[in-house]
């Protein structure tokens, strides 16, 4: 009987044992640190030099599910001997377009991430390279733009960088505007200002009367939520004398937008 007593101890304790190690070998596996992975490498002249320079653009994701990279980053071989790394805001689906924005002749480096969420916004560094010197060049600035909600069912918009005033009718949202409390009977219940993003996105685009390219960036002007958008204004670029000069913005109301 104590035979038997002491082979039963036996087996729990091995059972309780590997037990222990499974749970241990789970846990393990749940914290395994995400592997870093290549996502583009590219081969461009970023110095001037005449040869092509390899840019090896890398991200960690936040875990080895997730699309997220916490870290990213661009190696790059400025030569046999020589290379630096050039570090991004995290983010997803990451890239680097070669443009010379800043017209010296030399292709600069712009990358873009995705922040996530519903407004569609992105991170942007924008890099030169030109005789294997690293110096970043300021994005643009959002415009300061001001907007109101009006009686009858209007708003009012007005960018102050170029002296551009807009109306715009409302009054299809009614329905909605009145169960929010924002009106009543046409009139508004307290003073509301529209909602101002920054900047959400930027793409290189030719200027038309400049050599080279610069940017056009797009920013949103929304009613009482983000999505309840009125309208988008797209404000035109080009670095030129050490800065960023806006040309014009141009104002696309929401029932517009194709």
């Amino acid at each position: 009987m104590i035979a038997v007593k002491k082979e039963l101890l036996f087996a729990f304790s091995a059972f309780f044992l590997m037990s222990l190690h499974a749970i241990a070998g789970a846990f393990t596996g749940q914290q395994e640190k995400p592997v870093p992975k290549i996502i583009e490498t590219y081969e461009e002249d970023v110095t001037g030099s005449g040869e092509k320079t390899t840019i090896i653009l890398k991200g960690i994701p936040f875990d080895n599910e997730s699309s997220y990279l916490k870290t990213i980053w661009a190696d790059v071989q400025l030569s046999k001997n020589s290379t630096t790394r050039i570090d991004y805001d995290p983010g997803y689906d990451p890239k680097i377009e070669f443009i010379d924005l800043n017209h010296d002749g030399v292709k600069d480096l712009l990358e873009s991430s995705a922040t996530g969420g519903s407004g569609g916004f992105h991170s942007y560094r924008l890099i030169t390279l030109k005789d294997g010197k690293e110096k970043v060049i300021p994005m643009p600035p959002s415009l300061q733009i001001q907007g109101q909600f009006e009686d009858r069912y209007q708003a009012s918009i007005y960018i102050p960088e170029t002296n551009q005033r807009y109306k715009v009718d409302l009054s299809e949202r009614k329905e909605d505007y009145d169960r929010l409390g924002i009106y009543k009977n046409g009139t508004l219940n307290e003073p509301y200002e529209l909602m101002i993003s920054p900047t959400s996105y930027f793409k290189p685009v030719k200027i038309k009367g400049k050599p080279g390219y610069g940017l056009v960036g797009y920013q949103q002007v929304s009613g009482a939520y983000h999505a309840d958008g009125i309208g988008i204004a797209e404000s035109y670029w080009y670095y030129e004398n050490g800065k960023w000069q806006l040309l014009h913005v141009k104002w696309i109301p929401y029932n517009k937008q194709k």
